[in-house]
């Protein structure tokens, strides 16, 4: 039944990702734990149109995205933002990911993520509160791959962290 929810709110998602206007707010973070790397790997997937109104309304109204002008300064709004929105402990100690990039397609924002120096994983947690601050309905989706393990959280303004055990 929750794998029937799950698949619903992806295809939400990519459903909405092809109109110009959207009734629905959902971003989607996949999380991938590459163990020869010792990396967590993380790309969130956000609505360009909606990241652009939070830029707006918190630091700059001129804001365009995806435009190709004043991609340094975004780019630090857009680290800054989530660097304070998306906290992850693994095996009870909080790490702070590195902000790597961002790049466009086709209405969404794909922004990149990593952790390094991670030998090992038996729980992970994370707060997401991406967008929580101006969509009173915002849902996060949270995929993760870890040690082999898929499994999926879905957070919302109500329940904005996930415990996974590994």
């Amino acid at each position: 039944m929750k794998s029937i929810k799950y698949l619903a709110l992806l295809g939400i998602f990519f459903f909405c990702s092809f109109s110009a206007v959207h009734k629905y707010y959902v971003s989607i973070t996949q999380i991938e734990y590459v163990k020869e790397k010792k990396s967590v790997q993380i790309i969130s997937r956000i609505f360009i149109d909606d990241f652009e109104k939070l830029l707006r309304k918190r630091y700059d109204e001129s804001i365009t995205l995806d435009n190709g002008q004043d991609e340094k300064l975004i780019d630090s709004y857009i680290k800054k933002y989530l660097l304070t929105k998306i906290e992850i402990s693994i095996n009870g100690k909080e790490m702070i990911p590195e902000f790597i990039g961002k790049k466009y397609d086709d209405g969404i924002m794909h922004c990149y993520l990593e952790l390094e120096n991670v030998e090992s994983i038996s729980t992970f947690q994370i707060q997401n509160k991406v967008l929580f601050d101006i969509f009173d309905d915002q849902k996060n989706v949270i995929r993760t791959n870890i040690n082999g393990k898929n499994k999926t959280v879905v957070l919302n303004a109500q329940n904005d962290k996930g415990l996974l055990n590994f």
